[in-house]
């Protein structure tokens, strides 16, 4: 995925881009692309620091629609399919889960008449997890993992390419928490808080 970001930045910039349409007060804009959820790391352990959790990434395609009320200031929802992760207790894998993460954020850009236009987000994310199937040392047991809040940060670029089309390449980091529980008992929490990234074509009216 990163190679793909970078590959498609360098397209654009090769071909040259015009300047893009700029937005005004009561426009939309929607995106379709691909991301990556990378959560960090170290994700904490759980059963009294017994067990080291480890939850892998995944990517899956991804919409967005954003409103603005100006021609810098705009709110976005962003959707996608369902996100698929292994989790792993020391080393061995004992589950799969899947989550879907809306996320809401009010978003600054910076330079809407140019040809690359930076933008800045903050806002607040809500994840689903579900359709949880365990294995290996967790084989038999139920394993609940509840659902989460926490704020989410946004960096990226939008790239003209024609009239109201652009490129957009971005980056999130969404504070996602969460508390789990085998058979009822709660044994610690996941801290999953991963990095979003990835490219999207979006187009405003």
């Amino acid at each position: 995925m990163k190679q793909m970001l970078a590959a498609a930045v360098l397209a654009v910039l090769a071909t040259g881009t015009p300047a893009l349409h700029a937005a005004d007060a009561g426009d939309w804009q929607v995106k379709v692309g691909a991301h990556v959820v990378d959560p960090k790391s170290n994700n904490g352990t759980l059963a009294d620091g017994t067990l080291k959790a480890r939850v892998d990434s995944d990517w899956k395609p991804t919409f967005t629609v954003e409103y603005y009320f100006s021609r810098n200031l705009g709110l976005e929802v962003l959707a996608a399919l369902p996100f698929k992760h292994e989790v792993k207790l020391n080393g061995a894998k004992a589950a799969e889960t899947k989550h879907l993460p809306p996320t809401f954020s009010l978003q600054w850009h910076f330079l809407p008449d140019a040809k690359v236009n930076p933008f800045v987000g903050l806002g607040l994310n809500y994840t689903r997890f579900f359709s949880t199937d365990e294995t290996g040392p967790l084989e038999g047991t139920n394993l609940d993992l509840d659902d989460s809040w926490g704020l989410a940060a946004h960096l990226g670029v939008d790239f003209a390419l024609k009239d109201r089309w652009s490129l957009t390449v971005d980056a999130r980091w969404m504070d996602i928490d969460t508390d789990v529980k085998v058979n009822g008992t709660k044994v610690g929490t996941v801290n999953i808080d991963p990095l979003v990234y990835g490219i999207a074509v979006g187009y405003r009216f």
